[in-house]
């Protein structure tokens, strides 16, 4: 079997897809996309797509060393992220080839479902505690939230009263039982991070997420030894070179790698092992589209350590455009008792619409993140 063409989907609203063909008729689908950056992954994967054009799809592991390490310059968002949509696509192939879930051919699963979690607040949170209600009664048993808006380096105990106020509405809307993750999405620097964690405490939060930005990562260390809330971080990381040095350290507790960002599902599973064996956790990054989702489950299947699963169904983010829209089995995500099955289709377990793919295509997209500035007007953290 040999790869013949490959084409790039950029579709609404803010995904990019990739469809890598054989000459056998079996085609391979993927997600390379970096938030706000699509059309220099599109370009990404282009370059890398003239390394395998020719190739035998079948060969993942040569070909994921090839694309990493026959460039002089390696890593970084754009890089990985093109990296992993191939991998995916390469790996989706291999699953239909031998009819088959990708999870089987990784040694099996070790689970038939994984606990999911649902977004209840905006980059401006508010109403959270109605949000977090309303998603107790579609069966969520957990859910994440903005810990707070932009904070300058030393900001108002204001900011800080007011995002207690928020995290304390959830708690008492959901009670105890429900898991409450906190992301500080990099806004948070080290001076109000550690008031902030200290504050939240009471709520007993599942997590907090990113409570400093990736290249500050050795704060953690001072936040992990100021509170005993777990600390996730890693939607920012994008190699187990990255991910070796603070499972090293050993103040993370969770680590969240994104399957379009860290190298796909090759690098993943490597990353998501090599955590087992410092006792850490995983709870997969996926903001993203249904190609990137089902790829996170098939990971998640096969890995001890995999104990929670973003989704973005119905996230603000996908507004005229959600993951059921792509997909022709659209019960393949559905949601019980705060569970998702792991899909047993062969491959990744979804049909793509490639209809409507291709009719968004021809809309097509380009989304940036708001940029945020300070009152000084200095720029702000997003």
């Amino acid at each position: 079997m040999k790869i013949t063409g490959y084409r790039l989907f950029l579709v609404s609203p803010r995904w990019l897809f990739l469809k890598i063909e054989t000459d056998e008729g079996i085609s391979g689908w993927g997600e390379p996309v970096i938030e706000g950056r699509a059309l220099t992954v599109k370009a990404a994967v282009g370059e890398l797509m003239e390394y395998l054009t020719g190739k035998d799809p079948m060969h993942i592991e040569d070909h994921w060393n090839l694309m990493y390490r026959s460039g002089f310059y390696r890593g970084g968002p754009i890089l990985m992220s093109a990296i992993a949509g191939i991998d995916q696509a390469l790996w989706d192939i291999k699953g239909k080839f031998f009819n088959a879930p990708i999870y089987q051919l990784m040694g099996g699963k070790c689970r038939d479902s994984i606990k999911v979690y649902s977004w209840i607040g905006g980059d401006r949170p508010s109403d959270v505690g109605m949000a977090a209600k309303e998603m107790m009664q579609k069966g969520f048993t957990a859910v994440k939230m903005n810990a707070t808006e932009e904070l300058q380096y030393v900001d108002s105990f204001e900011k800080i009263d007011q995002a207690v106020q928020r995290i304390a509405a959830v708690r008492e809307a959901v009670g105890i039982s429900t898991g409450i993750g906190i992301d500080f999405h990099g806004r948070v620097h080290k001076p109000m991070a550690k008031t902030l964690a200290r504050e939240l405490e009471p709520f007993h939060p599942m997590f907090i997420e990113e409570p400093a930005l990736p290249e500050n990562s050795e704060v953690l260390r001072e936040i992990a030894n100021h509170v005993s809330i777990p600390i996730a971080t890693g939607e920012r990381m994008y190699s187990r070179w990255q991910f070796k040095n603070i499972l090293k350290e050993g103040y993370v507790d969770i680590i969240q790698p994104d399957l379009s960002h860290a190298g796909g599902i090759t690098e993943c599973k490597k990353i998501f092992s090599m955590a087992e064996a410092f006792d850490v956790a995983v709870a997969p990054h996926c903001p993203l589209g249904p190609i990137a989702l089902a790829a996170c489950l098939q990971v998640d299947a096969s890995c001890h350590n995999a104990f929670m699963q973003e989704q973005s169904l119905g996230i603000h983010y996908n507004q005229g455009s959600d993951l059921l829209d792509y997909i022709k089995n659209k019960n393949v995500f559905d949601f019980k008792d705060g569970f998702v099955m792991i899909p047993g289709g062969a491959g990744f377990g979804i049909e793509i619409d490639e209809d409507q793919v291709r009719k968004m295509d021809a809309e097509g997209h380009n989304w940036h993140n708001p940029i945020w500035r300070h009152r000084d007007g200095s720029v702000a953290e997003w």
